[in-house]
């Protein structure tokens, strides 16, 4: 059976490092326990082996289709659906009251985890649908959710988000689409959206599209966008089905992955015939819609990171049971092969998978413990530092993600890039990983021109503390060498956003921005190699003690990937710095016309 994850791992960053246990204490989540966190898990893990990884290379070979008149998907895709649905996972966030098990984001997203490493094309159906209900149901009206929670929750319908217009990709602040009020209240929506995953298929009874519009008059830029419910079809208050709601499916795009996702292009209003509901206040669009989008932001970290981690595991199964080639110091050519997995060079490739996609779950699961902070507890000072390192945690599994899918290439060799192993896919899904939900440029702007320096610099000041104490918790002399080296680029990164936040003051803004991808890939080494430290103290405190071979395996790996990161892809930041500091104008100064 395909590995999904290392059962090990997880269990230690969900009770370990980041205390699961401890979230029933808050009033929210007091009816759960261990045994109760334990069996959704053991309930998600065998949907996502039973149901979702079994048709991973199917639905990429046989992707949906569009005959002019309906799309079509394959069978298991159906049957998957029902399952996830079935299991109440839809909803399992919400509150006992509307059928949910107020289960923590910790958990939820660990089981997420198993999803994304089986089929993440599948599952973005379900994961759409539950980002959307979360909005309505965070601002929609009480007859919004009556008449669309109960069907979403239950499989009936699904979700999407419609944000990208041909014309507009990423600069929202100038979409077209187009709403007009109505004597009974509804809007009339007119426009044209495209890269809308899951936009139609044929998996569910309805569709229920959050559209981003202009409402006629409206000012232009950001204040004058306002959000929308855009059904497929239109909805009676106890979520029958009426008419169609003229929302036309123009065509399919094809990508290099995530096939078994539709996406789409559609056109909303072709006949004066598209009813759509306002969501909240008008002119509050976006904002309500970063709910989704930053949810959707933390969901495509943790779909890099995981898609990433089935690779890691893949090429390391692969790396055991393959000989080829002799040591460098074997000069017998008659002596047995080894299998790959000796060779130092293999080592390389495999310690720096373990490095980036066991540290991006362990960011992933960091943020998800702060949303259950926030939301159990009305913890403010989680909520700003998960907002600080939102960019992060969408943006550095997307980066190394891929990375590590293209190391598991190389370490299969010619095997790698064949449809004989699944590694090829999980390359080409995690490659659109980056351009999912923000690229990694704008992702940089939002830290660097923005995230920084709101409320005075708590959200940094926080995550110094967080720091400290994990560098009091230090314990051991290897690990002390490995926090020397995290203090002296530490420091490195503090001195250079002082001197970014100096000139951003002073109003040298496009110097200052020029950059910022640099910057964000700073922070986010500085992040990774502190969860490192981190697991290692806590894998340290675990098992450092145990007589089992299996748990003084596991600390020792721990500590070799924390070595790897620390000593090999921390000290790029120093590099990094010198240019943000000295403002090099290398990429800014590039005119047009000398490429």
């Amino acid at each position: 059976m395909t590995q999904l994850i290392n059962q090990k791992d997880l269990n230690f960053l969900l009770y370990q490092v980041f205390g699961a246990e401890q979230l029933t204490q808050f009033e929210r989540y007091k009816e759960h326990d261990k045994t109760t966190f334990d069996n959704v898990l053991a309930t998600a893990h065998g949907i996502a082996a039973d149901y979702f990884a079994p048709h991973y290379a199917k639905a990429d070979q046989h992707e949906p289709m569009f005959d002019g008149q309906k799309v079509s998907t394959i069978a298991e895709t159906k049957t998957a659906w029902k399952q996830f649905a079935d299991s109440g996972l839809l909803c399992a966030q919400h509150d006992y009251a509307n059928g949910g098990m107020q289960l923590p984001t910790l958990i939820h997203m660990a089981c997420n985890a198993f999803f994304m490493s089986a089929n993440a094309a599948t599952v973005a159906y379900p994961f759409l649908t539950s980002a959307a209900a979360n909005v309505i149901q965070a601002f929609g009206t009480q007859q919004q959710k009556q008449t669309f929670l109960a069907p979403m929750f239950d499989g009936r319908f699904a979700g999407t988000m419609a944000l990208t217009e041909p014309d507009v990709g990423s600069s929202l602040g100038d979409l077209s689409t187009k709403a007009i009020k109505q004597a009974d209240g509804s809007y009339l929506i007119k426009g044209q959206k495209m890269f809308i995953s899951g936009g139609d298929q044929d998996i569910t009874e309805n569709i229920v599209h959050l559209v981003l519009a202009r409402i006629q008059d409206a000012p232009q830029g950001f204040k004058g966008i306002s959000l929308f419910i855009v059904p497929k079809y239109r909805t009676q208050l106890d979520g029958s089905l009426a008419e169609a709601n003229d929302v036309q499916l123009t065509g399919l795009l094809h990508k290099m992955g995530y096939k078994g996702t539709t996406s789409t292009i559609l056109s909303f209003g072709e006949n004066n015939q598209c009813q759509g509901l306002l969501i909240g206040q008008a002119g509050h669009g976006l904002k309500y819609m970063f709910k989704m989008m930053n949810e959707a932001r933390v969901g495509v970290g943790l779909g890099a990171a995981m898609i990433g981690y089935r690779g890691y595991l893949e090429s390391l199964e692969y790396a055991k049971n393959r000989p080829q080639g002799r040591l460098a110091s074997e000069k017998d050519p008659m002596s047995k092969p080894v299998n790959i997995i000796e060779h130092t060079d293999v080592k390389r490739m495999l310690l720096a998978q373990k490095s980036y996609v066991e540290g991006s779950l362990a960011l992933c699961l960091f943020a998800a413990r702060l949303i259950d902070e926030h939301q159990a507890d009305k913890n403010a000072d989680s909520e700003i530092l998960l907002d600080l390192i939102t960019p992060v945690v969408k943006s550095f599994p997307s980066a190394y993600g891929p990375k590590a899918n293209d190391l598991a290439i190389q370490v299969l060799g010619g095997a790698g890039y064949t449809r004989d192993y699944p590694i090829e896919q999980c390359y080409r899904d995690n490659r659109l990983n980056p351009i999912h939900e923000g690229t990694f440029g704008i992702q940089s702007l939002d830290l660097l021109g923005r995230k920084l320096w709101q409320h005075n610099q708590q959200g940094f000041k926080l995550l110094i503390q967080r720091f400290n104490q994990s560098l009091d918790e230090v314990n051991s002399d290897e690990t002390r060498e490995l926090a020397n080296i995290f203090c002296k680029h530490f420091v490195t990164v503090q001195k250079t956003t002082q001197t970014l936040g100096i000139a951003l003051q002073q109003g040298h803004i496009s110097q200052t921005l020029a950059n910022s991808a640099l910057y964000l890939d700073m922070f986010g080494k500085l992040l990774i190699a502190w969860l490192w430290l981190d697991m290692v103290n806590k894998a340290e405190r675990s098992f450092k003690d145990s007589p089992h071979a299996e748990d003084q395996n596991f600390l020792a790996g721990k500590i070799q990937a924390a070595r790897y990161f620390i000593r090999w892809e921390l000290p790029e930041i120093e590099h990094q710095a010198k240019l943000l500091t000295n403002f090099d104008d290398t990429c800014l100064s590039m005119q047009e016309n000398w490429f």
